[in-house]
C-alpha cells in the first residue's frame, strides 16, 4: 500500500504547528493542521487519520474535551491520540491524559526522534489495518463471483491462499515492529491488542480457506 496515512496535527499556536511539521516530515506522511478542537472535530468527520496529535492548552475546547468528542463517535474512537502539552501538574494531570483516551502524553519540549517513533508506529499500524480490510473484502467478492459465475474452485482457493499468506508475513512483521518499539506500557497495551485482533480476522480467514481446500 503506497497511499499516505494522514496525521492531524491540533494545535492553537501555528509556531507549534510548524514544529511538528518540521519533525515529523520526514516520515513522508500527508499532516494535516487544525488550531482549534472545534476544527478538529471538524476534520475528523470527513477524514480518516492514523493517529492525531493533541495539544491538551487550548481556548475553546480544550485537549481533554476534544479527545472526549473523539472517543464517543464511532468512527473515529479507535484513532490513537497522542497529547503534547507544555503544563504538567504532576501525575494527575498525565493520569487525566490517558483517561481521556490518550495512548499516549509527552511534555514539550518533547525528544523529536522519539515523537517521530512513536507516529510511525501508529501510522505502520494503519497501513496493515487498512490492507488486511482490502483482503477481507477481496476475499468475500471473490468468493461471491465463484458462486455466480462458477468458476473453478481449486483455482481460486489458491489464488486466495496466496494472498493470504501476504498478509500474514505483514502480520509477522507488524509483531516485530511491535516487539522493537517504543516500552511504554499505555503504548504496548494499545499495539498488543490491535495485534490481537489482527490475528482473531487472520485466523478466521485461514479457517475458511482451509475448509475450502
Amino acid at each position: 500500500m503506497t497511499e499516505r496515512a494522514k496525521i492531524l496535527l491540533v494545535d492553537d499556536r501555528p509556531e507549534n504547528l510548524v514544529a511538528l511539521e518540521a519533525v515529523l516530515g520526514a516520515l513522508d506522511q500527508t499532516l494535516v493542521r487544525a488550531a482549534s478542537g472545534e476544527e478538529a472535530l471538524k476534520a475528523l468527520l470527513s477524514e480518516d487519520f492514523a493517529v492525531i496529535l493533541l495539544d491538551v492548552q487550548m481556548p475553546g475546547l480544550d485537549g481533554f474535551e476534544t479527545a472526549a468528542h473523539i472517543k464517543r463517535r464511532e468512527r473515529t474512537k479507535d484513532i490513537p491520540i497522542i497529547f503534547l502539552t507544555a503544563v504538567s501538574n504532576g501525575p494527575h494531570h498525565t493520569f487525566r491524559g490517558y483517561a481521556a483516551g490518550a495512548v499516549d502524553y509527552l511534555a514539550k519540549p518533547f525528544d523529536p526522534w522519539i515523537l517521530r517513533a512513536k507516529v510511525s508506529v501508529f501510522v505502520e499500524l494503519h497501513r496493515k489495518n487498512l490492507l488486511l480490510k482490502e483482503q477481507a473484502q477481496l476475499l468475500a467478492d471473490r468468493l461471491a463471483e465463484r458462486d455466480e459465475a462458477g468458476r473453478d474452485g481449486a483455482l481460486l482457493v489458491a489464488e486466495l491462499a496466496a494472498r493470504l499468506a501476504a498478509v500474514e508475513e505483514n502480520a509477522r512483521a507488524l509483531e516485530k515492529l511491535a516487539a522493537d518499539g517504543p516500552a511504554e506500557s499505555v503504548l504496548k497495551s494499545e499495539l498488543t491488542s490491535t495485534l490481537d485482533t489482527l490475528g482473531s480476522r487472520l485466523g478466521r480467514l485461514r479457517s475458511a480457506l482451509d475448509a475450502l481446500s
